[in-house]
């Protein structure tokens, strides 16, 4: 099968499980030819064949997005197709929790400022002239109420969302008369594989309700494809938090909030 230029293209980093595969299916089911792109091509198989069983093309790309010949390497092959992007879901991350001092390992809380923050930066820097030269385009950008609020025992993790968030705002207001539109999906507890890859099997939120993936992703999709500025998504307790408690507690109070929810083991107290 080849890709069929009547049809849009869009890209989906992080495709391989959870809210990115969810939201490969959706592009798929809108006609889009999907590309979609994981740190290894074994783990997209399942979302190649989701996608292409809609009679489109799934284009897989494996490209570590930790480091700028990964992010390149990325762009290249979208450059490779020969059509423009029509939309694009940055979402690829990682999370990390434990103890800061004497807990998480430096080297992977800095691959994972690379993969959560630096790598939006570089892709949005890479995508968004085209988008805005030809004055059309869509960014769906994967932040998280953690971004609206210091979380400790995550650390660097809320941080690194709270990056993408500021960015995101920022870039979306110097293009706003462009055509272009940014959208940042911004759940709380979602039922994927960040838990336990985090390290955080046996804290309070680790162990607690989640939100499907397919739930998530579809809110965020449809706020995209509304050129919204956000969507808190997910739970109903996760948009509570998202839109109303994290507008109004000062940080201090926020991050004991957290901190109770977050600590190593907290899910395992009596």
């Amino acid at each position: 099968m080849t890709t069929s230029p009547e049809r849009g293209l869009a890209l989906v980093t992080g495709a391989s499980s959870g809210i990115g595969y969810e939201l490969a299916r959706l592009f798929a089911a809108d006609g889009y030819d999907v590309i979609v792109t994981a740190t290894s091509l074994d783990g997209l198989q399942s979302t190649i064949e989701a996608v292409s069983a809609t009679g489109v093309q799934a284009i897989a790309v494996a490209a570590d997005l930790t480091s700028y010949e990964g992010v390149e390497s990325l762009v290249a092959a979208i450059q490779g197709v020969g059509r423009p992007l029509d939309a694009a879901a940055l979402n690829a991350g990682v999370g990390l929790g434990g103890y800061f001092v004497g807990g998480t390992a430096l080297e992977d809380e800095l691959d994972m400022i690379q993969l959560n923050a630096v790598s939006y930066v570089h892709l949005t820097k890479r995508l968004l002239p085209d988008m805005v030269a030809r004055g059309a385009g869509r960014l769906l950008y994967t932040a998280s109420i953690s971004g609206t609020m210091p979380t400790p025992y995550e650390t660097v993790y809320g941080a690194t969302k709270a990056f993408v968030i500021s960015f995101a705002e920022a870039v979306k207001s110097e293009i706003k008369d462009s055509g272009v539109s940014i959208t940042l999906l911004m759940p709380g507890q979602v039922d994927t594989k960040f838990w336990h890859r985090a390290h955080m099997d046996t804290n309070k939120l680790g162990l607690g309700e989640k939100a499907a993936p397919s739930k998530v992703a579809k809110e965020g999709y449809e706020a995209m494809k509304d050129g919204k500025d956000r969507i808190v998504a997910g739970m109903t307790s996760s948009k509570l938090i998202g839109n109303v408690i994290n507008n109004l507690a000062p940080d201090t109070v926020k991050a004991d909030l957290h901190a109770r929810d977050a600590k190593p083991d907290s899910g395992l107290e009596q």
